[in-house]
């Protein structure tokens, strides 16, 4: 039987390659399920799926690369599932350091990350000072993470400036809001993808992701690899952006 041929990304999508693509990894426990497995193997599945995908985005010259990872919604899991997600998120950060530092990865994470158990807190901050001086793809894990707490959060800090003195509300603006985000450091999502085919946003980055373009595709994400991400990105390179305007 013949070999697979290699992924291929035409010349027009590698020309107009998005700056920061952001994915919501949907399916893992389906994909489970729809082989009679514990939902709990399509997670350590899905981690072969990530370290595909950063592997390609860093290979492209992506500027930035965010994961939703784990929700606060996901709190509401069951103990043992979410107990084995810590543990497999943590010896991802652990054992993925060499992988990403080949690949001139640097790590970020953004979320309520004091609410992850201290060993998960304690490996993120060792990753992220190991990766901390390549100058390559910025991987962004969002953890912990909810779109509306991440707003109400920002109006809490605004809300405190102001009664401290140090914002004048007529200032409040779409910049000084965005400021206040978790995102802060990172421009707005050009391309969003979603896996497994719901057509939902899921609380995820729904401040940024106003004008981002979204390809949702069927396949699940244990079986989402560098094919699926490059055919997210020419579908990316069909799409005409006019932010609100005529073109």
């Amino acid at each position: 039987m013949a070999a697979a041929a290699a992924p291929h990304l035409s010349p027009e999508a590698r020309a107009s390659l998005p700056t920061h693509v952001a994915i919501i990894m949907d399916g893992n426990g389906r994909w489970a399920r729809q082989r009679g497995l514990p939902r709990v193997e399509g997670h350590r599945r899905g981690v072969e799926s990530v370290r595909a995908v950063v592997r390609a985005a860093g290979e492209l010259g992506i500027k930035y690369l965010t994961l939703y990872a784990f929700s606060v919604e996901n709190w509401n899991r069951p103990r043992d599932e979410v107990d084995t997600l810590m543990k497999y998120l943590a010896r991802y950060l652990k054992t993925e350091i060499n992988e990403l530092n080949r690949n001139n990865v640097r790590l970020e994470a953004i979320g309520q990350i004091y609410r992850l158990p201290e060993f998960v807190q304690e490996q993120l901050a060792k990753t992220r000072e190991a990766l901390s001086r390549n100058n390559g793809l910025t991987l962004t894990l969002a953890l912990s993470y909810g779109g509306r707490t991440e707003i109400v959060e920002a109006v809490r800090k605004i809300a405190h400036e102001v009664a401290e003195g140090k914002l004048d509300p007529d200032e409040i603006n779409e910049q000084v809001f965005s400021q206040h985000l978790y995102t802060h450091n990172y421009p707005d999502p050009d391309l969003l993808i979603r896996t497994s085919g719901e057509l939902r946003i899921s609380n995820f980055m729904l401040w940024q992701c106003s004008y981002t373009e979204f390809v949702v595709t069927p396949t699940l994400w244990p079986d989402f690899r560098k094919a699926e991400f490059y055919a997210a990105l020419e579908e990316y390179t069909r799409r005409h952006r006019r932010f609100g305007g005529v073109g």
